[in-house]
């Protein structure tokens, strides 16, 4: 329900609505402490140029696509859908390559890792994502966020689940 009635706001407004969310959302983390579970997706182009994101809240860092897994959602449906809604990219096959466990604003933090290679160009949502483009992976931009360059250090090295 919340998902349709953030899709029924005007893209500037949702894009307000979110740079005021996102502290206080990191605050309620902090003083909750309850469990995350995310997912992210290590999405390459045929070339092997790898892709990554600005959001339209929070730090400008880039980062790798991904988000929330719902109560009940398994994490490999949860990216598939993060990837329709905020890139307009499908596809076929998400292969698991693990998953790490940190802390996000004080949570524990369980984030679910995949790999896929797409042949279409993103369609940044303008709500959520603002940019999105495919970057060669020894010249990636900066800065990258921690968990994008923790989640690249994983599937770089070939490590499984953790």
């Amino acid at each position: 329900m919340l998902r349709l009635i953030e899709r029924m706001l005007p893209a500037p407004l949702h894009r307000l609505a979110l740079r005021i969310i996102f502290p206080l959302r990191n605050q309620w983390r902090r003083w909750r402490k309850v469990p995350i579970v995310g997912c992210n997706i290590i999405l390459t182009d045929f070339q092997g140029d790898l892709l990554l994101l600005k959001h339209s809240y929070g730090p400008q860092d880039w980062l790798l696509p991904g988000g929330g897994v719902d109560r009940g959602e398994h994490p490999a449906d949860a990216a598939s859908r993060e990837l329709k809604e905020e890139l307009g990219l499908e596809t076929k096959k998400l292969t698991p390559i693990g998953e790490l466990e940190g802390e996000i604003s004080g949570s524990p933090h369980t984030m679910y890792l995949f790999a896929a290679v797409i042949d279409k160009q993103p369609r940044p949502d303008n709500r959520e994502v603002t940019e999105a483009r495919f970057f060669p992976t020894h010249s990636l931009p900066q800065p990258l966020g921690v968990s994008t360059r923790r989640a690249l250090s994983h599937w770089k090295e070939g490590r499984g689940p953790t």
